[in-house]
């Protein structure tokens, strides 16, 4: 039998830095005369691309990309090292780790960024492989940085559980045919469902993640 693997984003879901990031939209967005609430920000760039943000709400912007270089670069000097990690990740890589489980992150920042939280939550070496969503023909959320990922670790999407915590990543989780588990890190488990979770969790300590990893050991394929 395949191992299974285990798909991992990270902003709001193995760290909770949504705060951090608001807080770079709400002083990079001020110039151009956008309000960053937090309404604003769970609807309209939660969990997105920056570019795909700056295309729907900055059209006329000649250098999106260096405006996204810049902001995750202003997020980087914001985020403390160490950083705490979301409650049970690092225990749940681990046990993945211990029993043969292939483990990947799967995120829309950018490589800079992924590079930064990992290092900041001390799991930078634990992970097989990272899939950057601005270097794959199409970042969340649509589902090919979830396939690439399968590709990369030779695993197929049933054999998979990938975690995610915003709208767009949730979509692209489930329509990669992976099994969809939502962190309510932000959304309600009404908002992840309505996405395309299957389970949600407050955390990875929550005993509803058991259900999830039994369909992985065979004890639980409903």
């Amino acid at each position: 039998m395949t191992k299974p693997a285990l798909l991992f984003d990270l902003d709001g879901t193995m760290l909770m830095t949504d705060d951090l990031h608001r807080e770079v939209f709400v002083d990079l967005m001020a110039p151009y005369g956008i309000e960053i609430t937090e309404e604003f920000y769970m609807k309209h760039v939660h969990g997105r691309l920056n570019v795909d943000f700056f295309a729907e709400f900055l059209p006329d912007l000649e250098n999106p990309q260096g405006l996204s270089d810049h902001k995750e670069a202003l997020f980087r000097e914001r985020l403390p090292t160490p950083y705490p990690a979301m409650p049970g990740v690092e225990q749940l890589v681990a046990r993945a780790k211990d029993a043969g489980w292939a483990v990947a992150i799967v995120t829309n920042a950018n490589r800079n960024n992924a590079e930064a939280m990992l290092r900041a939550i001390g799991l930078r070496d634990a992970f097989d492989t990272m899939i950057i969503g601005e270097e794959c023909v199409r970042g969340k959320p649509d589902p090919e940085p979830y396939l690439a990922a399968l590709r990369a670790l030779n695993v197929p999407a049933h054999r998979a559980i990938a975690f995610e915590d915003s709208p767009s990543g949730m979509r692209a989780a489930a329509a990669s045919g992976a099994f969809a588990v939502g962190l309510r890190s932000g959304l309600t488990d009404a908002d992840l469902r309505q996405h395309g979770a299957q389970l949600t969790l407050a955390d990875f300590n929550d005993p509803a993640l058991e259900h999830a990893l039994d369909r992985l050991t065979g004890e639980d394929v409903s």
